[in-house]
């Protein structure tokens, strides 16, 4: 062997090695989510769903290991982008998956798309960011904010309802919220109120809804707004009175607190702990022994995005070409816990929506159960206003 092609094969062999060695760096995850506060239970399933499917796949994603950073938003704006770009900044990072809450990913959203970062929301689908706002490395595992709630519109009007009295928290995913349920509800509104986000006392509009009669009521009231309602309507005597219709009000979040309070009372989602498919049956198991908990949405979208992340590394090969990961990322190549899955041009999915309605199980725990499908292979209408191809 000549010395220079002895010294060609060394440097071969150490340009080999750092490239494998690079190629084992961990991929580097921030979990956003809202872990104090009234809504913290949303946010914890959100943390646990998708740390249950990393420990499924053995700590690895896609075949690589993963560096995982829990950040804590508080469902503060401007915590969360104090913590989210200090995570961003402090090097190479490969995906962002969070929040739960839209005014939260409305303000994060720049810094992390602008670090080249791939944004994976499991939970906050505003409209802004379905439409002209769309972005190539933004991808949603849940829905865009207003398809659950035209779930109830559709039903309340396929039920011959007239006269409805709406109510959601004051910021974009509220406000989304009733424009979905108007979306397809056509009869006269006969309140429309926007709560803030910190109320827990509804003394006020219960009273109003008892005083005004409406045919229905639709409300979209998250975490503990939610409980509170929930536990206020039944002590105010309205339970099976009047048509209680809401979306993530009644969920497996709120559902501990409000307890039989809740049975009975219909949402609207794309997945119920009883969706009769193998893959649902294992993740419900698994989370209920890991957690001792219902799983709800929340849990099942974080989940069904570190499946998708594990899909797309694997396919891409890593996570060093971003071209190649973005292409294997829209084809979603992953089996879904809600079963058929796949992305419109702006990153949103298309997918079916059903009525769920709230159940106690033998066993003495609370869930939502599908009642019926109400949209097959539903896609957002904003999509259409989005660039991308």
């Amino acid at each position: 062997m000549t010395l220079k092609f002895a010294f060609s094969l060394s440097v071969g062999l150490l340009a080999l090695g750092a490239a494998s060695a690079q190629a084992q760096e961990p991929i580097k995850i921030g979990v956003v989510s809202v872990l104090t506060g009234p809504a913290a239970a949303l946010g914890q399933q959100v943390r646990d769903g998708f740390q249950l499917a990393v420990d499924q796949k053995g700590g690895k994603l896609g075949g690589l290991a993963v560096q995982i950073t829990v950040i804590d938003d508080e469902l503060k704006p401007d915590v969360a982008v104090g913590k989210v770009k200090a995570f961003v900044d402090s090097g190479k990072v490969d995906f962002v998956v969070g929040p739960v809450f839209s005014n939260i990913l409305g303000a994060i959203a720049k810094p992390v798309l602008d670090s080249g970062a791939f944004l994976i929301s499991p939970n906050a689908g505003p409209s802004t960011m379905a439409g002209k706002a769309c972005n190539q490395n933004f991808f949603v595992t849940s829905y865009q904010n207003d398809q659950v709630h035209e779930v109830l519109g559709k039903y309340a009007q396929d039920q011959g309802y007239k006269r409805a009295y709406i109510i959601a928290p004051n910021y974009q995913a509220g406000k989304d919220s009733l424009a979905g349920f108007k979306n397809y509800f056509k009869g006269e509104i006969v309140d429309e109120v926007y709560a803030p986000l910190t109320s827990m006392d509804f003394a006020s509009d219960l009273a109003k809804i008892a005083s005004t009669k409406p045919d229905v009521v639709f409300a979209f009231l998250p975490g503990g707004l939610g409980v509170n309602f929930v536990k206020q309507w039944s002590q105010a005597g309205l339970q099976g009175k009047i048509p209680f219709l809401s979306a993530f009000t009644v969920d497996e979040s709120t559902l501990p607190a409000q307890q039989d309070a809740a049975v009975g009372l219909f949402g609207g989602m794309t997945w119920a702990p009883n969706m009769d498919n193998p893959q649902t049956k294992s993740f419900v198991s698994a989370y209920e022994a890991a957690y001792k908990i219902v799983p709800g949405s929340y849990a099942q979208q974080a989940y069904d995005a570190a499946m998708l992340i594990d899909s797309a590394v694997k396919a891409a090969g890593g996570t060093g070409d971003k071209d190649k990961l973005r292409a294997a990322i829209k084809k979603a190549d992953f089996t879904s816990l809600r079963g058929k899955f796949k992305f419109n041009t702006n990153g949103y999915p298309i997918q079916d929506f059903y009525l769920v309605k709230v159940a106690k199980r033998p066993d003495g725990k609370f869930q939502t159960e599908i009642a019926q499908k109400v949209f097959t292979d539903y896609a957002d209408p904003h999509a259409k206003d989005c660039a991308l191809k």
